[in-house]
């Protein structure tokens, strides 16, 4: 029986760095994934085969509205080759699941193919084509998660669906219900929407986006009606029905009364669920929470004091990054360090476009928690940039502390924005006042220059450009 310093089940953003940060730490570590390519749902069917196709219809898109506006001028008609598109994103795909299997040979990493199973708190089965198993003197728990379902909701993959068959459809929906106007559903609708389909958004809250600041969800529901959405919140899904090549959706609006929906396609995007299936925890001793997430303490660690958890499968938010960042909070623990993580500075971004991004506390938060602050906003319009790309829409708002100025918040929609909020991570992490940026040069014309005009704009009124 091989045995390992650390042993990390799952090869998702959190899995894979933890186990390079370990090999880094001179730990000699496993991996252990159960299907054929290592990556998780963000690498496979998740954050970058999503990306891929929503910048392969943006193209699309800007060929089709806005190349004649640059003096572009293509003769013929424009066609999708959906076939095509979808064979680049798998490209992608590989390419970027291939660039892991490099690191962990690089690293020198043992990879296990197979379900990673508890036996106790130290022995692992691994079932695949050969079962076998390992010791390990630590253990990472990274399974991640899997999508969400309504239970009186039957996925069939092929009319009604989740996120991972919206990848790789072999047709364009003529009209797509999505089901969650969250992140997911989101992007996968603008998609399919830059194709050609008729997209209905169905939201059981009272907006879109819901858990990021208002003045984003409205700003983005705005740019989204204008783009021809159907947008339909505060609808309560009652029931989900195929006939033939037919969905019918049924749901009660905020009057309580029936409302129904028929398209050829249903995507199912109500969230994500930790997935601890075939795990055996109990058998290490490893506790769970009603919610199915593992239990862990402020040093992500279980129950069982030589085994940890991280990603999805834990509470807080499932973010790629915000797993990246706890894999390497644990090896670092494992090695005797004293790493930290600042929940409250790990960036939310929702990559439509315009893209959304937020860091930090919200105003709703803000007026909850009775923090006595300021506002400072500036329309992207406003912007040189902005009108030379004609990405207009969106804005950055900033909120500070009304008596310190130190930032508390930073919320943006607009061009590159998923970029732009680094900035606003920096100058959070040093507890940077909004005069700090707006005293800062930033490069003329950019899309920053939005953050200064914000930070001027929270300080005295002293925005240059509005």
């Amino acid at each position: 029986m091989n045995t390992y310093d650390v042993a990390v089940i799952g090869s998702g953003p959190g899995g894979y760095v933890a186990a390079i940060r370990c090999a880094q730490l001179g730990m000699k570590t496993a991996i252990i994934e159960r299907y054929s390519t290592l990556g998780g749902t963000c690498l496979n069917v998740g954050c970058i085969p999503s990306k891929a196709l929503l910048d392969s219809s943006h193209h699309y898109e800007d060929a089709v509205k806005h190349f004649e506006d640059h003096g572009i001028e293509i003769p013929g008609d424009l066609k999708v080759n959906l076939k095509k598109m979808i064979a680049r994103k798998q490209a992608v795909v590989d390419q970027t699941t291939g660039g892991i299997d490099f690191l962990m040979k690089k690293n020198k990493i043992d990879v296990y193919q197979g379900l990673g199973s508890f036996k106790d708190g130290t022995q692992i089965t691994i079932s695949g084509d050969e079962s076998t198993e390992i010791e390990a003197k630590n253990t990472i728990i990274a399974t991640g998660s899997k999508p969400s379902n309504l239970p009186f909701i039957t996925i069939d993959k092929e009319r009604v669906i989740t996120s991972t068959e919206a990848l790789k459809l072999k047709e364009i929906p003529k009209h797509l219900i999505v089901i969650g106007g969250g992140v997911i559903g989101l992007e996968l609708g603008q998609v399919y929407r830059r194709l050609g389909s008729e997209v209905t958004v169905v939201e059981y809250l009272d907006r879109i986006i819901p858990t990021m600041d208002s003045g984003l969800s409205k700003e983005l529901n705005k740019v989204f009606r204008k783009a021809k959405f159907k947008m339909n919140v505060s609808h309560k899904v009652k029931s989900v029905e195929r006939k033939g090549n037919e969905v019918i959706v049924k749901a009660d609006n905020k009057k309580g009364e029936e409302v129904e929906f028929r398209g050829d396609y249903c995507l199912v995007s109500v969230g994500r669920r930790p997935y601890t299936d075939g795990l055996n925890a109990e058998a290490a001793g490893v506790k769970l929470n009603e919610r199915g997430q593992v239990e862990v303490n402020d040093r992500l660690q279980t129950s069982a004091s030589n085994i940890y958890a991280i990603g999805d499968v834990v509470k807080g938010a499932m973010l790629a990054h915000k797993a990246e960042e706890e894999g390497v909070f644990v090896a670092e623990t494992i090695a005797g360090q004293k790493p930290h993580i600042d929940y409250n500075l790990i960036p939310g971004v929702v990559y439509t476009w315009p893209e959304v991004a937020a860091v930090g506390k919200t105003e709703e938060e803000l007026k909850e928690a009775g923090v006595d602050y300021k506002v400072g906003q500036f329309p992207m319009r406003a912007l040189g940039r902005s009108r030379a790309s004609m990405d207009l829409d969106g804005f950055v708002k900033i909120l500070a502390d009304k008596n310190t100025d130190e930032i508390l918040g930073v919320h943006m929609i607009g061009a590159r924005c998923a970029d732009l909020i680094a900035e606003a991570v920096v100058a959070m992490e040093y507890r940077a006042s909004a005069e700090d940026i707006s005293r800062m040069s930033h490069a003329h014309p950019t899309f920053t220059e939005a953050i200064k005009e914000a930070a001027l704009a929270a300080t005295e009124d002293r925005a240059l450009h509005i």
